[in-house]
C-alpha cells in the first residue's frame, strides 16, 4: 500500500484528503499540534481498513518531523508528503504597516522552514521508492496582492519557490504546489472572523488532490479548479 504523510491533519482539507486517501487504501502517517482532534481523525481513517499513525506534535520542531518519517519508515515506505499545516502570522489577519514581525515569522517558520525541513527529513524515503511525491498546499494569496494578506500570502510565494526550485533538483520526483481555492476552515475563519459570504467545504477541494495523484503531471503549480476542470 502506498503511504503518505499529512501535516495539520486534525480538521479541515487535512482531515478530507486523509479520509479520501484512507478510502483509496493508502496507509498515513498523521500530524496535528491537538492529539485527542488528530486521533479522531485517525480513528476515521482506520475504519477504512489502512494502518494509520497519528504523531501530534509542532512541525516547527525539527525532533518531530524525524519522528513523522520514522513513522512512514515504520510503514515501509513513503511515496507522498502534503505539507498543508499552515500560519497566518496575524489572527485576524491586518495590514502591513501593522503585521507583528515575530507574526511574519512564526508564519514563515510554518508554512516554509518547517516544510522543507520535513522534506529534507523525507528525500531518501521519497527517493527509494522511486516515484515519490510532495505536495504543498498554497494559496491565491501567493499570486496575489489582497490587502492584509500581505504576511501569509509571502510565505506562500516562498512555499511555492522553495516546491519550483525541489523540482528542478529532484526530478526523479513531483513536486507541486497546489492552490485548492477558498474554503470554509478554521485558519479562514481566524483570518477573517467578519467574512459572512458562504465558502465551499475542504471536502469540496479534495477531487482536484485526487485527480493529480491519479494523473501524475508534471512538477508545477496547480489550482483544484484548473485540475477538476480538466476533462
Amino acid at each position: 500500500m502506498p503511504v503518505a504523510i499529512i501535516t495539520g491533519a486534525s480538521k479541515g482539507l487535512g482531515r478530507e484528503l486523509a479520509l479520501a486517501l484512507a478510502r483509496r487504501g493508502w496507509d498515513l502517517v498523521l500530524d496535528a499540534r491537538t492529539a485527542p482532534v488528530l486521533e479522531e481523525t485517525a480513528e476515521r481513517a482506520r475504519a477504512h481498513g489502512t494502518r494509520v499513525l497519528a504523531v501530534a506534535g509542532d512541525v516547527t520542531d525539527g525532533g518531530h518531523r524525524a519522528e513523522l518519517v520514522a513513522a512512514a519508515a515504520e510503514l515501509g515506505a513513503l511515496d507522498l508528503v502534503v505539507s498543508n499545516a499552515s500560519a497566518l502570522g496575524a489572527e485576524p489577519l491586518v495590514r502591513l504597516a501593522g503585521l507583528p514581525l515575530d507574526g511574519l515569522r512564526a508564519a514563515l517558520e510554518t508554512n516554509v522552514v518547517a516544510a522543507l525541513g520535513l522534506v529534507r527529513e523525507a528525500l531518501p524515503l521519497l527517493r527509494a521508492g522511486g516515484a515519490g511525491a510532495v505536495i504543498a498546499v498554497s494559496s491565491d494569496a501567493a499570486v496575489e496582492p489582497y490587502g492584509t494578506w500581505g504576511g501569509y500570502g509571502a510565505s506562500k510565494a516562498a512555499l511555492e519557490q522553495l516546491a519550483a526550485v525541489l523540482a528542478v533538483e529532484e526530478p526523479g520526483l513531483r513536486v507541486w504546489a497546489v492552490d485548492p481555492g477558498d474554503m470554509r476552515t478554521d485558519l479562514y475563519a481566524a483570518a477573517v472572523p467578519d467574512d459572512t459570504d458562504p465558502r465551499p467545504e475542504p471536502g469540496a477541494a479534495v477531487p482536484g488532490f485526487l485527480r493529480l495523484l491519479e494523473r501524475r503531471p508534471a512538477s508545477g503549480r496547480h489550482t483544484v479548479r484548473a485540475l477538476l476542470e480538466e476533462k
